[in-house]
């Protein structure tokens, strides 16, 4: 079983039932649901992750009213509950993955994750949110929420980044794909600097990876989990990771084409697939194949002054 259906019938179980013996007239104003760090929100947790941080348990989201008013009797409640549920164990907290579940004011939950209590003012306090926190943040589900405060915040984030920001960042990836994947990569390569070689790699993969979430306007969470999220996004998500998934597994060749020649051949077949994608947005006219001409290209397309005018490398 999966964590977040654990989960769900866990509170379904006895969530429920503490809320409406202990709290009933507050029943219509507790969110509750599994959101936040951990394989399982995301879906990705299999038997290995059930060995820390994983089994039966649940978040609570209230007002800061609410919290105040509740939240230490609220705890004390869920604190008895069985630790056990349909044949699991309960959860081995490991020294960093305590907190992870519980009762939580609701803009002290995202004040965790984004730094703020509230839906990000203006571009540069969304420029100062870590992507993966924001992955975090929205991923898992949210079982009920009869007042809609905490799923009213929750999909306000995942609206997605303001489009300058978006353009900024694609700016950005287009010119790092270029140096790194179609560029400096085969240039190590034949200097037979080949741990350089394999951080240019790696830095093309992640680059790609974070292009294609951006295309897809959706959040990259952390690299353990990004490969596997890749698969799920409906614009080259799967084309891309077949792609990558051929390029970390080249390791021989046919037809006499070395290992790293084929690799080359991988890596411009994924930036071709990603100027297509740009193209079909309207974001570059370029009819280069070379990424770091299509750079420039989307951040004149940015409004803001500011961030139109910084270095297209920096993000």
């Amino acid at each position: 079983m999966k964590g977040l259906e654990l989960s769900r019938l866990y509170y379904e179980e006895y969530g429920q039932a503490i809320i409406y013996q202990h709290f009933p007239s507050y029943k219509g104003l507790i969110a509750a649901g599994l959101v936040g760090m951990g394989s399982e929100c995301f879906g990705f947790d299999d038997e290995l992750s059930q060995d820390h941080d994983w089994g039966p348990a649940f978040c609570l989201w209230l007002s800061s009213q609410v919290y105040e008013e509740i939240s230490k009797d609220l705890q004390t409640e869920i604190a008895k509950l069985p630790k056990t549920f349909a044949t699991f164990n309960g959860r081995q907290e490991s020294t960093w993955g305590s907190g992870r579940t519980g009762v939580f004011e609701i803009g002290h939950f995202y004040r965790q994750f984004i730094g703020f209590d509230r839906v990000p003012n203006d571009l540069r306090e969304w420029r100062t949110i870590p992507e993966a926190n924001l992955a975090t943040a929205t991923n898992g589900l949210v079982f009920t929420d009869p007042s809609g405060e905490f799923t009213s915040f929750r999909e306000k984030l995942k609206q997605f980044y303001p489009e300058d920001i978006r353009l900024k960042k694609m700016a950005c990836r287009c010119m790092v794909m270029a140096q790194s994947g179609q560029y400096n990569f085969m240039r190590c390569v034949r200097r037979r600097e080949f741990v350089a070689a394999q951080c240019a790699e790696t830095e093309f993969i992640n680059t790609a990876i974070s292009m294609v979430f951006l295309l897809n306007k959706q959040y990259k969470p952390f690299y353990k989990w990004m490969h596997r999220a890749l698969q799920n996004l409906p614009i080259l998500g799967q084309k891309i990771y077949d792609l990558i998934y051929d390029l970390v597994t080249a390791h021989t060749v046919e037809s006499g084409q070395n290992v790293y020649e084929r690799k080359t051949v991988l890596i411009e077949m994924i930036c071709q697939h990603i100027i297509d994608e740009l193209r079909q947005q309207n974001l570059t006219d370029s009819g280069s194949d070379f990424l770091l001409e299509h750079g420039p290209l989307i951040q004149s397309k940015i409004q803001d002054t500011f961030i139109k005018n910084m270095n297209v490398w920096t993000e």
